[in-house]
């Protein structure tokens, strides 16, 4: 696999696991069968294309990255989806985490 190929993997799994993190806020609990089902289905999918992305990039920056884009993902479907609060504060650290993921990215191995 190439390089490259490794970044788009791991962009997609963090962009999934946004997604099966918020499926799990509307499962309440794992309590509503198909919340809870689409959940696991796509944790799967999103552990799944980081372990593919794993077998080239380095672990730690893969795995950083991946939490990344799902701490920033979750935060922003909070603010804007869930009516979490929009504070100067919160907007400030989901720009240092946005930071970290790109200062890992150009940090990388070419």
């Amino acid at each position: 696999m190439a390089f490259h190929s490794a970044w788009l993997l791991v962009g997609i799994a963090g962009v999934l696991e946004v997604v099966w993190a918020t499926l799990m806020k509307q499962s309440a609990g794992f309590t509503k069968l198909g919340y809870t089902v689409a959940t696991i289905v796509t944790m799967v999918a999103s552990f799944l294309l980081l372990s593919q992305a794993m077998r080239v990039l380095p672990l730690g920056t893969a795995y950083a990255v991946w939490t990344g884009i799902g701490a920033v993902g979750a935060a922003v479907v909070g603010i804007v989806w869930l009516g979490e609060p929009r504070t100067a504060w919160r907007i400030l650290c989901i720009g240092a985490i946005v930071g970290g993921i790109i200062g890992l990215k150009v940090a990388s191995p070419a």
